[in-house]
């Protein structure tokens, strides 16, 4: 059974029982245009919870550098109202699949800003000016079941 905690946030148990049961896999790029018509770039599923901890260390660098601003991604225990999209909490979100691509940057993370048990999964528009993260289900569930998981 994989670690059900990445970066102290639980993962939703939809997720969980996808992992333990190996079925968390790319349902395919023309599933994937279907559910996220505006994502362009191709995107791999994060395999697991250990994966999913190294994948989201690149938030606390674009959080804590120069970048902040144009990745739209912040701490939210740093700042003196909530965050809310189009940014994202790095210290609320673990990612759960990275562009294909090397250089690419782009990703889709579980925002537990909305739920702790089911978070709703955003993705990181880089082809609007200027980047913004964007709802693509309002929950985890909902999204493995729109990519047929």
């Amino acid at each position: 059974m994989a670690s059900s905690t990445v970066r102290g946030l639980v993962l939703p148990a939809p997720l969980m029982s996808l992992l333990d049961r190996e079925l968390w896999r790319h349902p395919g790029d023309a599933v994937l245009a279907e559910v996220i018509p505006w994502f362009k770039d191709p995107l791999s599923f994060v395999s697991d919870p250990g994966q999913m901890a190294y994948a989201s260390r690149s938030m606390d660098m674009f959080a804590d550098d120069q970048h902040s601003a144009f990745f739209r991604q912040a701490r939210g225990s740093r700042g003196a109202a909530p965050l809310e999209l189009p940014w994202l909490d790095v210290e609320q979100a673990v990612l759960i699949a990275i562009t294909r691509n090397p250089g690419d940057d782009g990703a889709l993370a579980l925002d537990y800003r909305t739920d702790p048990s089911d978070p709703r999964v955003v993705g990181s528009d880089f082809w609007t000016d200027p980047l913004l993260w964007r709802v693509v289900a309002p929950t985890f569930s909902g999204f493995a079941r729109s990519v047929g998981l």
